[in-house]
């Protein structure tokens, strides 16, 4: 006979486990995620599994978590949006007892009591119904796998990461991931590092003969990294007096490669090289994330004045990526009024008043997984002073030209040239810098990154190929203090626009949100719905 717990944690469990209603419609479908795993299996070396863990469960503070957030990687191939699961591709069909696989997913477990606290699991069964996966067992049984993985060549996985807690139960995280350990024979004592595999690589690469060249930065990259440091083959190969022991290393790194089976970088590589392109499915939700940001860029303008805080402005922006229906913000916010705005990835968002600066805002919606990348600057007080227009136009110049040259077939670093190349000569005509050929840090970073599942998208950084989305986003960053005249210290401005590559040459997608000075001041007289907004004044 059951208990009164047993039946109640029944129904509870039925009830939990039932539909719910009045969800988004727009989600990607299981097909899509099994046809990315499908063209993940194509590009595997062959008998090479891939191991993909989901992310970790990340400690905020006391009993209180931060809200969960999947691994890009493992959501791209499952769609699974749970902890404690690992998903396993096999390059060829393996013979287990159960049948034939070519995967298999470890899936966390129905818990009618945790499901109460927590919210709703999929389950074994809604793992296999829902998204589509035939091979689907509990994280329990993950410790039976009924495949040997030291049979593999190549067991491909992305980095382990090492703050992953042992949380109650005997399947969560801590625990698969200590499972995998066992049964694949991995040890983190020795494993090589992703830096020596590359260099091992470009030394496996140079002929012999010119492969005393590579000594010099061999030995500034050593003295940058101490992980290096310790490498005795590295050592011994900076110290090497002839192209004879050289050659003795090379063999020696040679075989050091081939007898690593833990291959991050394999799968990195085969991971960007698919994230790169975006599929029709992928764009239609980007294009969803980047447009939501773009209105709340025009929202901010209109609604934009004087007093506001940079935290008002943050929740201005937040507020319509919810009313949108994004769940989440691509990263954090930046917001930085004057010579906050300096400052590249400031995130306090703390200043009680952005009075008469610039302000400059870097925020981007997170719609179903992917993210936008969208930063306007604009005049507090509604309009750019002199010195403030003479920049802004600087850097959209800059912008325009790197757009230009984002063209398939063309370099990963072209945007970014030709808008370094505008700045330094705008830079010197206004007499901030003595030359366009001198040094300076006044635009400290690069131009552009791909996007997607994270706003620093993986990519094979090779020539641009088509349905490639990137950003370009120069900028002028000229602190107090500086050495020049101080009628431009605490200007900042920057301009990112999220940028599709096509045969047709490059769309800009976040377009909507103006871009031209006098366009930004223009919008910035009208009137916004925001400002009917009165909350009630608080001691």
């Amino acid at each position: 006979m059951r208990t009164i717990l047993s039946i109640f944690c029944l129904i509870l469990t039925f009830n939990l486990g039932t539909a719910q209603d009045k969800l988004p419609t727009d989600y990607l479908k299981k097909e899509f995620h099994k046809e990315r795993r499908e063209a993940f299996r194509k590009l595997m070396p062959k008998n090479s599994v891939a191991v993909v863990f989901a992310n970790a469960v990340r400690n905020r503070s006391n009993d209180v978590d931060y809200v969960y957030h999947q691994d890009p990687n493992f959501f791209y191939l499952t769609g699974y949006n749970e902890p404690h699961s690992v998903l396993l591709i096999f390059s060829e069909d393996q013979e287990t007892e159960n049948g034939t696989v070519n995967e298999m997913i470890f899936a966390r477990e129905r818990n009618a009591a945790r499901e109460q606290w927590d919210g709703r699991r999929l389950g074994v069964d809604g793992v296999k119904n829902k998204l589509g996966f035939d091979n689907v067992a509990s994280g329990s049984s993950f410790k039976n796998l009924p495949v040997d993985l030291t049979k593999f060549d190549k067991i491909l996985m992305p980095t382990l990461q090492n703050d992953v807690r042992d949380a109650r139960g005997s399947a969560d995280l801590f625990d698969l991931i200590t499972q995998f350990k066992e049964q694949s024979g991995y040890s983190s004592a020795n494993q090589m590092s992703s830096m020596s595999k590359r260099i091992y690589s470009t030394i496996d690469a140079t002929p012999i003969e010119n492969s005393s060249n590579l000594v010099p930065r061999l030995k500034a990259a050593m003295e940058q990294m101490a992980e290096l440091k310790d490498d005795q083959l590295l050592v011994d190969f900076t110290n090497a007096k002839d192209d004879a022991a050289r050659k003795e290393l090379q063999q020696k790194m040679k075989l050091q490669l081939a007898s690593d089976k833990f291959d991050t970088d394999t799968f990195n590589s085969i991971a960007g090289q698919l994230r790169e392109v975006k599929t029709p499915e992928e764009m239609v939700l980007l294009k969803k994330a980047i447009e939501i940001s773009a209105v709340g860029q025009i929202e901010i303008m209109k609604a934009m004045h004087p007093n506001m805080s940079e935290t008002e402005i943050q929740g201005v922006h937040e507020f319509i990526y919810k009313k949108y229906g994004a769940e989440y913000e691509g990263y954090p916010s930046i917001v930085g009024g004057g010579n906050n705005g300096c400052i590249l990835h400031y995130i306090e968002n703390n200043k009680t008043e952005v009075g008469q600066d610039l302000v400059l805002m870097d925020l981007g919606a997170e719609y179903h997984g992917y993210t936008a990348d969208v930063t306007r600057t604009i005049p507090a007080n509604g309009k750019f002073t002199e010195e403030q227009k003479a920049i802004y136009d600087l850097v959209y110049d800059a912008q325009e030209a790197g757009i230009k040259v984002s063209v398939v077939g063309g370099s990963f670093s072209a945007p970014g040239k030709v808008a370094r190349d505008v700045i330094n000569e705008g830079l010197a005509k206004l007499g901030i810098i003595a030359s366009a050929d001198a040094k300076h840090r006044y635009f400290p970073h690069g131009t552009s990154h791909y996007l997607g599942l994270d706003v620093h998208d993986p990519g094979t950084y090779g020539a641009f190929k088509a349905n490639t989305v990137i950003t370009v986003e120069p900028g002028i960053y000229i602190p107090d203090g500086s050495p020049c005249d101080k009628k431009w210290w605490g200007i900042a401005v920057r301009i990112e626009d999220d940028i599709l590559i096509t045969d047709n040459g490059p769309v800009n997608l976040s377009a909507m949100a103006p871009r031209k000075s006098e366009e930004i001041e223009k919008l910035m007289k009208q009137k916004s719905v925001l400002s009917k907004l009165e909350l009630p004044s608080l001691d």
